[in-house]
């Protein structure tokens, strides 16, 4: 097999015509080293739902030399299902050559993202359901891999935490970590986030997030008999609290990120109230809330007001975001056609061969997921909830489990009611 061409960043390149004009230069930068990548970018799929298919085909319309070499899923029906979608699309698409995986490079079971990072893949879509994120996610960054990362990054705070160790440790080796966060690659928001932190709409005064939307059953005619208790919740895994975390966590944090973005910092305090009321309590609903309001303050004592909620179709929806400054209001929302999808594997790749600017989302997008997460408990709790606490909460959702397997057992949780629920 003929060795991939190694090209520099346009950052990196040493002028002048024979190496030993090269020779007189001394590259100091780190990142500069890091601009070096093959030619062509292979990537490694884990988790091959819906948002993970779709995360290949805008890594293709975002750069032409991304091809798909490695598929991991714990369903194999999810897996060959959504590998011929995909090969259907390209084909469309004529990109049907940048579909590279062979029988050896697809793994099925728990432990299939380590198969994926054993490839020798560059870059790793971590599109799993987001309870599995922080193993996940660990994984990839201690194998050296590149990542774009789907929000959000886990579900309670001792997960959230050990991603924001392992961002860390990403920034400290130069790897790339692109998050699935896509507002932060819209140009409606990056041109107005600029704007804001120029100044140009004078002070931030208070901001409100908005996801008022419909509800996400994944199985409304119920449980198969085949499945055993985890493979039940892992196939309607949007109604576990485990590995969802909630509409606030898994949905919300769009909105709760944009505003963090824009204040630069996370909140410090929050308090909350929410239930169900339409969302019945049984095994297809689960046991997470269908709507959730928060009051949360910054440092500088600037409020945002939260709103989510999942109500039945036909009724008011909103996914919007208001900025109230002192020099008017911003109603912000994504560009029509929503090339943010697609512009934040461009960064990625750009970010990884050295042509754009580094780009390390890990942190920023960690400190927004806690920031939901301290949202929940405050709902949940019926406690102001600090970013103290929540920094210091022992609350661990993963099921533990010696050998992970379909017929495992894992009791659902009662449903949380504040003045019983516990914060841990």
């Amino acid at each position: 097999m003929e060795t991939p061409k190694k090209i520099p960043s346009r950052r990196s390149f040493l002028s002048g015509s024979t190496a030993a004009s090269a020779a007189a230069f001394t590259i100091i930068k780190p990142e500069l080293v890091s601009g070096w990548a093959p030619s062509t970018l292979k990537v490694g799929l884990i988790g091959a739902g819906g948002r993970g298919r779709q995360a290949v085909i805008d890594a293709f319309r975002g750069d032409p030399a991304v091809e798909l070499h490695s598929m991991g899923d714990i369903f194999e029906d999810k897996l060959e299902g959504n590998l011929n979608w995909l090969r259907q699309q390209a084909e469309k698409m004529g990109m049907s050559n940048r579909i590279q995986v062979k029988p050896d490079t697809r793994f099925v079971g728990f432990d299939s993202y380590k198969k994926v990072l054993a490839t020798d893949v560059d870059v790793v879509f971590l599109c799993a359901p987001p309870g599995w994120r922080p193993e996940h996610f660990e994984a990839s960054i201690r194998a050296g891999k590149h990542v774009f990362c789907e929000k959000p990054f886990g579900v309670d705070a001792t997960g959230v935490r050990r991603c924001m160790e392992a961002a860390r440790e990403s920034e400290r080796r130069r790897l790339t970590v692109v998050s699935g966060a896509q507002r932060r690659s819209d140009p409606a928001y990056t041109q107005t986030v600029e704007k804001l932190k120029n100044g140009d709409y004078g002070q931030v005064l208070a901001l409100y997030a908005y996801w008022v939307g419909t509800p996400v059953i994944q199985q409304a005619k119920g449980k198969d008999a085949r499945w055993g208790e985890f493979e039940w919740q892992h196939r309607n895994w949007y109604s576990n609290l485990w590995i969802c975390g909630d509409q606030i966590v898994e949905q919300h944090l769009h909105n709760v990120d944009v505003c963090n973005w824009i204040m630069g910092m996370h909140p410090v305090k929050v308090h909350a109230s929410g239930g169900a009321s339409w969302r019945p309590q049984d095994e297809v609903h689960g046991n997470i809330y269908d709507h959730i309001s928060a009051d949360f303050e910054y440092p500088n004592g600037v409020r945002m007001s939260s709103y989510c909620r999942q109500y039945p179709r036909g009724l008011f929806n909103r996914v919007a975001e208001i900025v109230a400054c002192s020099k008017g209001r911003l109603d912000l929302n994504q560009t029509p056609g929503g090339p943010g999808y697609v512009n934040e594997h461009t960064k990625l790749y750009k970010s990884i061969r050295g042509d754009g600017p580094y780009q390390n989302e890990a942190m920023e997008v960690s400190q927004s997921t806690l920031t939901c997460v301290m949202g929940r408990e405050a709902a949940y709790s019926g406690l102001e909830i600090t970013w103290d606490m929540i920094m210091n909460s022992k609350q661990d959702l993963m099921p533990k489990q010696g050998q992970w397997d379909y017929k495992a057992t894992n009791p659902v949780p009662e449903f949380p009611v504040p003045g019983k629920y516990k914060f841990i």
